[in-house]
């Protein structure tokens, strides 16, 4: 398969074939030590080789785990020009601090407050200026008789708030007489 006109030794045939970088991804089955030691140092070249009856995969050589690490820092690690092209705070001062300590309830967890009614639930005597709670009583302006001061919007609210539940009722069966007759 190779394109060597004249004939060369089979390592240097393989040497060649591979190339300095191994493009094609050539993996190299061969007993010769010599030429092992020299395909270790293309990188990306996996090796394997024949003990005692077993086929062995040789582990990666020195050059292929540079070749590994230097790409690996080129993706993770941006280069001089990208750095000068993002603009970051350099500064710790710069950098937002995130709260810690002790924070609010779960809402979840708690108890709603009951709805109140400020404004229909005191009522101001104009003589006086003294509070006086809806559905008690007041002497009126001009008599001396007692007037009661619940007002019906008062009467609506508290029924919206405390809707009485209805009974239900149930249907009574009627007995029929096959029924009758089935008892007997």
């Amino acid at each position: 398969m190779c394109n060597h006109r004249e004939a060369i030794p089979g390592d240097e045939c393989l040497l060649s074939v591979v190339g300095d970088k191994n493009k094609h991804r050539y993996v190299v089955a061969t007993q010769s030590h010599p030429l092992r030691v020299k395909l270790r140092a293309i990188p990306g070249t996996p090796i394997m080789h024949i003990n005692r009856s077993v086929m062995i995969l040789e582990p990666p050589s020195d050059a292929t785990l540079k070749v590994k690490a230097m790409n690996e820092h080129q993706k993770l690690h941006a280069t001089t020009a990208e750095l000068v092209l993002v603009d970051y705070p350099i500064s710790n001062d710069q950098q937002l601090k995130k709260r810690k300590g002790p924070k609010g309830p779960n809402p979840l967890s708690i108890k709603k407050k009951k709805p109140t009614l400020h404004a229909n639930s005191k009522k101001v005597n104009n003589e006086s200026d003294e509070h006086v709670s809806a559905g008690s009583k007041r002497k009126a302006e001009n008599s001396d008789e007692e007037i009661c001061v619940e007002d019906e919007d008062e009467k609506q609210v508290n029924q919206e708030a405390n809707p009485k539940p209805k009974k239900k009722r149930r249907k009574r069966t009627r007995k029929t007489t096959n029924d009758a007759e089935a008892l007997i």
